[in-house]
């Protein structure tokens, strides 16, 4: 009597497993990571609002040392820092004010997110992380500095607030996109970094 069908076994390929869905954690969350860093470059806060929800809410997923980035305490404070960063940025001359205090806290927010996200991948990776995306953002803020200062030569700071929708535009964009669909987040920070040094460039010529 002929034995009954055995269903194929499930090439090894295709199974997954624990270890395929860490790797694949740890890819995203780097890939988030590092699209929060860069729109750190443009506010502090509201980057590290939208991965604290992220781990608040296990979109993204760190390492446990990191997770205290996404309690309701920090939440909160960042709401707040989120909410004065946002209003004073559309103040002529207090904009200005708030860039040069930026200078410390962009690229130390940068370097919070980069950190909190690299960590899982191993302590030194997570330190050459937070220095490397941290001076991308300083250096993405200085540029952003010099066009707002540029604006304000020419318009009397008339600009400047229509100049920091787009910011917000844009950071808003890349920290939602990274929670969402973090490697389609690294690709939009390429291109975002790319069209703004064309933009900076073009400007200061």
């Amino acid at each position: 009597m002929p034995s009954p069908a055995r269903v194929p076994a499930e090439p090894e390929r295709r199974r997954v497993t624990p270890d395929t869905l860490l790797a694949r954690d740890l890819v995203f969350a780097c890939a988030a990571g590092i699209a929060i860093a860069a729109a750190c470059g443009l506010r502090a806060f509201l980057p590290l609002l939208a991965l604290a929800l992220g781990v608040h809410f296990d979109l993204v997923r760190v390492d446990h040392s990191a997770a205290w980035i996404g309690s309701t305490r920090v939440i909160v404070t960042l709401v707040w820092a989120t909410v004065v960063e946002v209003t004073a940025d559309k103040i002529p001359a207090i904009d200005h004010l708030l860039d040069l205090i930026a200078t410390v806290l962009r690229p130390a927010a940068a370097a919070i997110a980069a950190w909190c996200t690299f960590r899982a991948v191993h302590p030194a990776i997570a330190i050459a992380a937070a220095l490397v995306l941290g001076g991308g953002a300083m250096g993405l803020h200085v540029s952003k500095a010099k066009v707002r200062l540029g604006s304000s030569m020419l318009t009397l700071g008339g600009a400047n607030p229509v100049l920091s929708l787009v910011e917000d535009a844009i950071a808003t964009g890349l920290s939602a996109l990274a929670l969402l669909a973090p490697i389609a987040a690294l690709v939009a920070t390429g291109l975002v970094v790319w069209t703004l040094r064309r933009v900076f460039r073009a400007r200061w010529r």
